[in-house]
């Protein structure tokens, strides 16, 4: 365990203060995660996370080697706080949805951070755990081989992209509702009939059941496959 430092507190304010709690691993990444929510991860340094918790920024050394490892430090924690494997017996389509719904729940805890995760290196800590659910259930529905890898990639490439497109969705309709005057102008009814006609479901996502529609869809998909080893 490092030793602690003289920078790892700062003094009391008055004789007989209590004393601020200890630098520790644990404060160091969870007051990263707070930064990155609230200001993004180009906001994140060593000097930064020393200003937040009033320490030197070499202090931190003493608990983390530097930057890189503060930012695998956050993608463990987070990946460490989803639920694997409650029910390892269950069917594995009810398995799929439950991992799927705590990668989005993850995501809507931690937005910015997420970002984080999703950057790191697939050998950190918490990955692999992660992964290896993935390919346990993609075996458990009958897959092997080049096909099982296949099924886990896509299986991502849906949760991760509807992620991003619901954050890039959000975004857009509060620009609409800033200016729905100049918005109206521009959708030319007789060029854009369509649109028009759906523009209320457009305007108006429900996230929730467009995930889940589409995670039903994928599910059904990937069950339609046929089961050969890659």
């Amino acid at each position: 365990m490092a030793k602690q430092t003289r920078g790892d507190t700062l003094p009391t304010e008055a004789p007989g203060a209590p004393a601020r709690a200890p630098l520790t691993h644990d404060r160091i990444i969870a007051t990263a995660i707070e930064l990155i929510e609230r200001e993004g991860a180009q906001a994140l340094s060593m000097r930064r996370i020393g200003a937040e918790l009033g320490v030197a920024a070499m202090s931190l050394y003493n608990h983390v080697p530097g930057k890189e490892a503060v930012l695998d430090g956050v993608a463990d924690r987070i990946l460490g706080e989803l639920e694997l494997d409650p029910v390892p017996q269950a069917d594995w389509r009810d398995r799929a949805r439950r991992l799927a719904h705590a990668f989005r729940a993850a995501a809507h805890r931690y937005p910015r951070s997420m970002s984080v995760v999703l950057s790191r290196s697939m050998i950190w800590t918490r990955r692999l755990p992660v992964m290896e659910q993935m390919l346990t259930i993609a075996e458990q529905g009958g897959f092997e081989g080049r096909t099982a890898v296949q099924v886990v990639r896509t299986f991502m490439a849906y949760v991760i992209g509807t992620l991003m497109s619901e954050a890039n969705t959000a975004a857009t309709l509060r620009q609409i509702a800033e200016d729905r005057e100049r918005a109206a102008e521009v959708v030319d009814p007789g060029s854009f009939p369509h649109v028009v006609e759906a523009a209320r479901e457009l305007l108006h996502p429900d996230f929730d059941a467009d995930f889940d529609f589409g995670l039903d869809l994928l599910i059904t998909a990937i069950e339609g496959l046929p089961r050969t080893a890659g």
